[in-house]
């Protein structure tokens, strides 16, 4: 009878150990993926606080130097790279806002609005992904021609104002995370569209939304092609005002990881403000599958 009851309970012990060891190694492997992933920008800072002969040696620096505020210095004298910052803040944070809201937008009315043509419209929409962006940068360009915008703000941001892949993005969510009936029980009480959008769909949307807003501020922020077309030094964003940093026969690597190195806190800071949404999103969106 003992033995018979002790098994239940040596099985609960190994159980338990299997647990605890399982835990140890799924922590010593994120630990190692953190490690990973937070090398480069570590390296970063090694690279920009050292001098341009330190980064090329054998065995390379593992230590940050004493030149960073030297090189920091170099970096905002030798471009615009103040201006820079502020362009790309405002290009980033209005293509941010744009896609977010309009996206949004679309997102719901192609996943709860009934209207004529709508999964012709989706597929359209969908459909202009597999289009290379590379095809329409010359017509593009004589269009801003045509309305005297090259070297201007706008000629960087309305282009990019929606896309398709958040469209698509926001209406996958909406389909499953807004619940039909709420939005007739809403029309039953008399409200429009628009207060149905205002005051129910945001609400429910804010998680994706964190999420759209957070991968589109990180695509505008280091979208590079489209702005050395449409953009010069003289009113540059932050990747175009990079192309100007260590100049000369021999390329000054430690200027360039330190202007990379301030291109680079503004995303971190949007991670910071952002992460906690981005990961709610994730996980209801687990826990709803």
């Amino acid at each position: 009878m003992s033995a018979a009851a002790s098994l239940p309970r040596r099985r609960g012990r190994r159980a338990r150990v299997g647990y605890l060891q399982a835990g140890r190694v799924a922590y010593a492997v994120l630990g190692l993926a953190a490690v990973v992933s937070m090398f480069p920008i570590y390296w970063s800072i090694v690279a920009a606080s050292t001098s341009n002969a330190e980064i090329v040696r054998v065995p390379p620096p593992l230590l940050p130097g004493g030149n960073l505020a030297a090189n920091l210095d170099k970096a905002l004298t030798q471009v615009d790279m103040l201006k820079a910052l502020v362009n790309s803040t405002i290009v980033a944070g209005s293509i941010t806002l744009g896609t977010v809201l309009f996206c949004t937008l679309a997102g719901f009315a192609f996943a709860k609005l009934r209207f004529r043509g709508r999964n012709v419209l989706l597929f359209v929409t969908i459909a202009t992904l597999m289009v290379p962006p590379q095809l329409g940068i010359i017509p593009l360009f004589m269009l801003i021609a045509k309305l005297q915008w090259v070297n201007q703000l706008q000629a960087v941001i309305l282009p990019t104002l929606v896309s398709a892949f958040g469209v698509f993005f926001m209406r996958q969510y909406l389909s499953e995370a807004l619940p039909t009936e709420l939005l007739e029980a809403a029309r039953v009480d008399g409200a429009s569209t628009f207060r149905i959008f205002w005051r129910i769909v945001l609400p429910v949307a804010r998680p994706a939304m964190a999420v759209l807003g957070m991968l589109t501020f990180v695509q505008a922020w280091n979208d590079f092609f489209w702005p050395i077309i449409a953009l010069t030094q003289d009113n540059p964003t932050v990747q175009v005002a990079l192309l100007g940093l260590g100049q000369g026969y021999v390329p000054d690597h430690s200027i360039i990881m330190a202007g990379t190195l301030l291109a680079t806190l503004p995303l971190v800071a949007v991670f910071l403000l952002l992460g906690r949404q981005v990961v709610g999103g994730i996980m209801q969106g687990a826990i709803k599958g």
